[in-house]
């Protein structure tokens, strides 16, 4: 009995220290991934717990064709927040393209971003533009890595994300899979979003252009809570924010009305 008594704590003993070891594992990875660039919006950046993580994968849908171009500012926009100055790889397969039309560099300059730091590479295919991804994310040089493809890819499977998440960890490159025409599905990615585009406030036609609107949900978040929130994305700060209060414009007294009916309307 004292026999059989000793081998059971011993492997409880061998159970626990496997355990202990795993946990240090986890700690261990979560704190390589724990650097995070603020968004600018503050209930995002709550959920997020301070920010985006930088050196992960991150993954943006636009459901339908239409919202396609909300889909790529919003990312435009997370690949600024992350790119600490270095270049932005883009890699876009070539269905993408026919589809929702090119990239114009004069417009991602208009949101912020430097057109000389973009490098854009055109995949024949879904397989292709994956393989140039995961080798550009060994690249610590570059400051983000975003990845194109249209519709259902089945080569973007749970194992190819891992292995595209690993590389990220290593080189601290962050990944950015901006999905168009495609479902979410069962996926290893850090965070997961839904783009739509929102109304913007009335403007005049000269101040129209500098603050577009994303109605962006968060549908998975490893490390926090989800969401939904209106994000105002501002071209010269290079951040989203919270859209303002007061939408519309307060109208000011008419400087032609006499004295009295100023001060009766103050």
């Amino acid at each position: 009995m004292r026999a059989e008594s000793h081998q059971v704590l011993s492997r409880r003993g061998e159970t626990d220290a496997r355990l202990a070891a795993l946990r240090r594992s986890i700690a261990r990875i979560e704190a390589d991934v724990a650097e995070r660039a603020a968004l600018g919006h503050a209930g995002a950046d709550a959920a997020l717990g301070g920010g985006l993580a930088r050196g992960a994968v991150h993954e943006v849908f636009a459901e339908a064709s239409a919202q396609a171009a909300a889909a790529t500012g919003f990312v435009a926009g997370l690949a600024a927040c992350v790119m600490r100055r270095r270049p932005l790889l883009w890699v876009r397969q070539e269905f993408a393209a026919l589809d929702c039309g090119e990239l114009a560099m004069p417009g991602v300059g208009d949101l912020g971003l430097d057109p000389r730091a973009v490098i854009m590479v055109r995949a024949p295919a879904a397989a292709a533009a994956l393989r140039v991804a995961a080798d550009a994310l060994s690249c610590s040089a570059l400051g983000a890595v975003v990845l194109e493809t249209w519709g259902a890819v089945r080569a973007l499977d749970c194992v190819a994300q891992r292995r595209l998440a690993l590389a990220a960890r290593r080189s601290g490159v962050t990944a950015l899979l901006l999905r168009l025409a495609a479902v979410p599905a069962v996926s290893a990615v850090e965070t997961r979003w839904s783009v739509h585009a929102a109304r913007s406030p009335p403007l005049a036609a000269e101040a129209a252009w500098g603050t577009p609107r994303f109605e962006a949900k968060l549908l998975r978040n490893r490390h926090g809570p989800t969401g939904q929130w209106i994000m105002e994305w501002n071209c010269d700060a290079c951040c989203f924010r919270e859209p303002p209060a007061h939408s519309q414009p307060v109208a000011a007294a008419p400087a032609d009305r006499p004295p009295q009916a100023l001060v009766r309307a103050g």
